[in-house]
């Protein structure tokens, strides 16, 4: 029996660039954003792997030295709590947009283009702030510190938060 190999209908930027709205098959093979033809160079994987490092040592580094999770909608969320541990919170803040400062004075094309207007924004962050109260943490707190820790909580809310952004982007389109 023959196998039946699925290859998405990739059309160039020319004939994309026309329209804003692509079909289904499409925006979960990537090709919603164009120019994007689905190779990933070595680059890429080079930054990702070092972002992640840098990621998980700073997780380390604060459960170590602080005794603390660097989750950050906890930290974020404490940041004006009275008590022990504030000046840890201000300094992981500062350092997080510090970075943030020091990487768009450098390399202002890491960061990319604005992809929604700031009404957008402040839903998405409404949501994001929503979902991170239920879930008692976030991505940071859960993906990279509760699994390294083999929490079940997290375990179950990292398949919740994947399960919810595989259909946002089969939705919404990837960098939509």
């Amino acid at each position: 029996m023959r196998r039946r190999v699925l290859e998405p209908a990739i059309t160039s930027d020319r004939q994309r660039a026309g329209s804003q709205s692509f079909p289904l098959s499409e925006r979960l093979a990537g090709a919603a954003r164009p120019g994007y033809d689905g190779g990933v160079t070595l680059a890429v994987v080079v930054r990702g792997l070092g972002g992640g490092a840098l990621i998980g040592l700073a997780a380390a580094i604060a459960l170590a030295v602080h005794g603390r999770i660097a989750g950050i909608s906890g930290i974020l969320g404490r940041a004006l709590d009275g008590g022990a541990g504030r000046t840890f919170r201000f300094g992981f803040l500062a350092g997080l947009v510090a970075t943030g400062v020091v990487v768009a004075a450098i390399a202002p094309s890491a960061f990319g283009g604005g992809v929604r207007g700031l009404p957008a924004l402040a839903v998405a962050g409404a949501l994001v702030g929503i979902g991170t109260t239920l879930s008692n943490g976030c991505t940071s707190g859960h993906g990279v510190c509760g699994l390294a820790r083999l929490s079940p909580r997290s375990f179950a809310a990292v398949a919740a938060f994947m399960v919810t952004a595989a259909i946002t982007v089969a939705l919404v389109g990837p960098h939509a």
